[in-house]
Parts: C-alpha cells; structure tokens; sequence
C-alpha cells in the first residue's frame, strides 16, 4: 500500500450505505452559521454518481416550489452526517439527466419490487 492510498483510506468513511442512481434519498448536510451548527436535509432523487474511492460525488435533484434544483454532493465529505436511503427505483440508466426536461407524473421513477 503506498502512501496515496493510507491517506485515502484514513479520511473515507465507512459506514455509507450503499445506494444507486434513481434511489430517492435524504442528505444530512451540516450547515456552519457563525458557531452554530445545525442539519439540513435535502431529499430528492440521485440523478449520477461519479469517481472512485475518495473522490466519488453523486447528483441529487429535487423540485421546490416547481422549480428544479440540483446539488452535487462529495460522498465521503464531514459535511454530511449521513445518506439515508427513503426508496429504490428500477432504472436502466447510469445517468438520468432526461430527467431534467420532464415534469409532474412523467418525472416519476418505477419503484422496484
């Protein structure tokens, strides 16, 4: 094991669940405000994930208020408490961003049996 990969592995963490692209998951992101810190969630479908081991991000989108957003979370990043996993979908895409052009009931994902 060279060093590259001992630095890698101290700072990835362990205990993330495994989830694929179309999951609809819930992201506990820590937000600093002054020195306060507080959780925020942020709830949508994962549209891609990309990268390898400690570089590895993942999309999620969600609609608010009809309007889509988009964020790109690090996995391994300390600004997230944790990844919850709320539903998986069956997809036969490695990215969904023709998401981006539908809307309401077409924007629905199969949810897997």
């Amino acid at each position: 094991m060279n060093l590259m990969q001992w630095v890698e592995d101290k700072q990835m963490k362990k205990d993330v669940e495994p989830f694929g692209v179309g999951d609809t998951v819930k992201v506990h992101v820590i937000i600093k405000e002054g020195d306060k810190e507080r959780i925020q969630i942020f709830q949508g479908d994962v549209i891609a994930k990309r990268g390898r081991s400690l570089s590895t991000t993942f999309t999620v989108r969600k609609i608010s208020f009809g309007i889509g957003v988009e964020k790109i979370f690090p996995l391994h990043s300390k600004s997230i408490k944790k990844v919850e996993i709320v539903r998986t979908t069956k997809v036969r895409r490695a990215k969904l961003y023709y998401l981006r052009n539908l809307k309401g009931k077409a924007a629905r994902l199969r949810e897997e049996k």
